[in-house]
């Protein structure tokens, strides 16, 4: 990488891999979680996220390149801990391990889509921007939601079980 450009280009294909490999996740965590709740949360963010792939698929179209996947490292370690999550907690740990290591994922989507919709801005390319920021918007709603979940209900639900 050596331009703006690059980096944008390269960071689009990180984020693109990064949601498909989400949209394979996302099943076995919402199977695995006990919590009604939280299991519709997941449900309810693979439908947003299939809508971020394709809203992706378009963020390439406007700049001219096919939509392509390139190994995102860090999506792929913040999967990984959730699969190891799964085999090692259960009941009401493994809920508030899940909802932890979701927002993780949420943080880490909000980091990309910020710098990329910014990036797009830079580079002149406002369809990109719009797009982009249509995703950070649902991105940081998901993440309130998964808050409040945790707040209200998930993390308030173990008191009772302290051991």
């Amino acid at each position: 990488m050596k331009t703006l450009n690059d980096a944008f280009e390269h960071t689009l294909e990180d984020i693109y891999w990064a949601e498909n490999a989400l949209s394979k996740a996302l099943p076995k965590v919402s199977k695995a979680v006990s919590s009604a709740e939280l299991k519709k949360a997941m449900d309810d963010h693979l439908k947003e996220t299939k809508g971020h792939i394709k809203t992706l698929e378009a963020v390439f179209k406007s700049i001219g390149k096919e939509a392509k996947g390139e190994k995102c490292d860090a999506m792929d370690g913040l999967l990984k801990e959730a699969d190891g999550l799964i085999e090692e907690a259960s009941g009401h740990a493994l809920d508030v391990a899940l909802i932890g290591a979701a927002q993780a994922v949420e943080h880490y989507e909000i980091a990309r889509y910020g710098t990329l919709r910014e990036w797009a801005k830079v580079l002149g390319n406002e369809e990109a921007h719009t797009l982009l920021t249509s995703i950070l918007d649902e991105e940081k709603a998901a993440n309130n939601k998964l808050t409040a979940l945790a707040v209200t209900a998930i993390n308030a639900s173990g008191k009772a079980s302290k051991k």
